[in-house]
């Protein structure tokens, strides 16, 4: 794919043949319109969005996640450009490709944040094993990759990154194709990526994976923040203790259950899993979001 014309370019072929047909649909009718994979991922994305919101990791209408659809690599859904995350449903949702067509618009008078095609689609080329990508603006966030030594292992919270995150220099507003070529080369393999002077990017195998590791990246950022303008001599952890706990987040949740399995301490398989943390606590998320406003399902 080229990444150097807009979307709206990208939407044809040779001689402005257009290759692709947006379905337009009322947004009482969207879930009738997809498939039962894609209304899951849906409501997953869109309960990512409410709990940013819930969290504190919004910039108004601005940035965007986007979930690619089970089964169809090519495609994805993101937010509609113009509405709060706190407003935004399952059926809110736009359907593009990484192309840059838009093949599902609900009928809300929206489109797409053209930095979430640029940004985004890269990523989702490279990054198979990649469901959900994560971008915010946060306060604390920013803040942090202002900082010359970036994100450092002060607490707990921010060890679980070291070592395991990229950093990008910034070179402006990410609706540069060439740039964000370069965005998909400073992340890696890594699934965290500290945009210098710009903000925060994570990604995940799934939605809720994704949705953990931004907001315990965010909450690094904060501790740091809080920590550093307390001006107070800073307790420095050992290596030793640093990669322990660089161990022990690679892996899933460990419960007396299944701690056989997923402590790393006892089992070495355990320390080569990637990334679990987050499925455990989604299905209290969403409980916490019904009882708040259930509309996120729609």
């Amino acid at each position: 794919m080229s990444l150097d014309r807009p979307p709206e370019e990208a939407r044809d072929a040779a001689e402005g043949t257009p290759v692709t047909t947006t379905l337009t649909a009322p947004l009482h009718d969207v879930r009738r319109a997809v498939s039962e994979a894609e209304w899951s991922t849906r409501l997953d994305l869109a309960a990512c969005y409410r709990l940013l919101a819930l969290y504190g990791m919004t910039d108004l209408v601005y940035n965007h996640v986007s979930a690619r659809i089970p089964g169809v690599d090519e495609h994805y859904l993101i937010n509609p450009y113009g509405m709060l995350y706190e407003e935004i449903t399952a059926s809110s949702l736009i359907k593009i490709d990484v192309e840059g067509r838009t093949l599902l618009q609900p009928d809300h008078g929206y489109s797409v944040n053209v930095a979430g095609f640029y940004l985004h689609a890269p990523i989702h080329i490279a990054r198979p094993d990649v469901q959900c990508i994560i971008h915010t603006h946060t306060r604390a966030g920013t803040a942090t990759s202002a900082l010359d030594e970036g994100l450092l292992p002060l607490s707990q919270t921010a060890m679980r990154f070291h070592g395991q995150i990229g950093y990008h220099d910034f070179e402006g507003p990410a609706i540069d194709g060439a740039e964000c070529e370069r965005v998909v080369r400073d992340l890696g393999r890594s699934n965290a990526l500290v945009l210098r002077n710009h903000g925060l990017l994570v990604c995940g195998p799934s939605i809720a994976q994704a949705f953990n590791a931004m907001y315990w990246l965010e909450n690094a950022c904060r501790i740091q923040v809080d920590i550093l303008a307390s001006q107070r001599p800073v307790r420095q952890p050992t290596q030793q203790a640093i990669a322990n706990t660089v161990q022990c987040f690679a892996g899933q949740e460990i419960t007396l259950h299944n701690e056989a399995l997923t402590n790393p301490v006892l089992s070495e398989a355990a320390r080569q899993s990637s990334g679990g943390y987050g499925s455990l606590e989604w299905p209290a998320l969403l409980r916490k979001l019904d009882r708040a406003d259930p509309g996120w399902r729609q």
